[in-house]
């Protein structure tokens, strides 16, 4: 009987689109079993210097929800070899943007010698949270200055705003520290 081959695909999935959804969909035809590793919040802040848009709760939700993960994990270690002890997979997934940095040239060196395959997928053009972002805050401050009141409502995801409403209305919300602390 052939073993499973177990993929990983590492992500932030903040502003959920295409190009997300195309890795994931590829990443299923590569392997048996699709983990996607969703970067907690105070992760993502430390790699990019922001926190994403979409907190970790509903992130692992949305990621979660698609047919072709089979279960999705927080991630809080920046080292994708440590993330491979504590998950363990056969092969890992991620854009070729990444392709030929000083990172992944690295990190396929220390794969390689752990028997872990490294595929990249190519990159959607046209769409990117980065992308996506920069819109949403052009649309943002255009909405400001036509608004004329300088003051924006406060984030539902942010201390002051709406978390804890919604997550009474939905019922679904989980905390980062109680989906971290489950993955333990």
């Amino acid at each position: 009987m052939r073993r499973k081959r177990v993929g990983f695909a590492p992500g932030v999935f903040d502003l959920f689109h295409v190009g997300h959804l195309n890795i994931l969909r590829q990443a299923r035809a590569h392997c048996d079993h699709l983990i996607a590793g969703v970067h907690a919040d105070d992760a993502v802040l430390q790699m990019k210097g922001r926190a994403p848009v979409i907190p970790l709760s509903e992130r692992m939700e949305i990621v979660n929800s698609v047919r072709f993960v089979d279960e999705a994990v927080a991630v809080s270690e920046f080292d994708k070899v440590e993330v491979w002890k504590s998950v363990g997979f056969d092969v890992i997934f991620k854009g070729d943007d990444w392709r030929g940095t000083e990172t992944w040239n690295v990190l396929e060196r220390r794969f390689g010698e752990l028997g872990v395959d490294v595929v990249y997928f190519p990159y959607t053009l046209y769409t990117s949270s980065t992308l996506l972002r920069s819109v949403l805050s052009h649309l943002n401050s255009t909405a400001t200055a036509e608004a004329g009141s300088g003051q924006l409502p406060e984030p539902l995801h942010e201390e002051g705003g709406h978390k804890k409403d919604m997550r009474d209305e939905q019922g679904t919300v989980q905390p980062e520290e109680e989906i971290l602390a489950a993955q333990e």
